[in-house]
């Protein structure tokens, strides 16, 4: 399954230990979403569709880990 670097920093977010779990935090946090945070929205709805096509076993092998830094140079930045 590919997942953008976004797509895996939401769902890291919002993971309630379970696909199932996850599925509902995503879907309640989707209707708070203003209509005008067009990119949330397609985030939201394309991590949805994917941990619907997935299975409960691939949903744990995923390292849903937050990492707030993409590029590892911005830790060094940032420090």
């Amino acid at each position: 399954m590919n997942l953008t670097y976004d797509e895996t920093m939401l769902m890291a977010l919002y993971n309630t230990g379970t696909r199932e779990g996850l599925i509902d935090a995503l879907m309640e946090m989707r209707v708070c979403i203003g209509m005008d945070e067009k990119e949330l929205l397609s985030i939201t709805a394309s991590v949805i569709d994917k941990l619907k096509s997935m299975t409960d076993t691939e949903f744990e092998n995923l390292d849903l880990v937050p990492d707030f830094y993409e590029d590892e140079t911005e830790i060094l930045d940032a420090g």
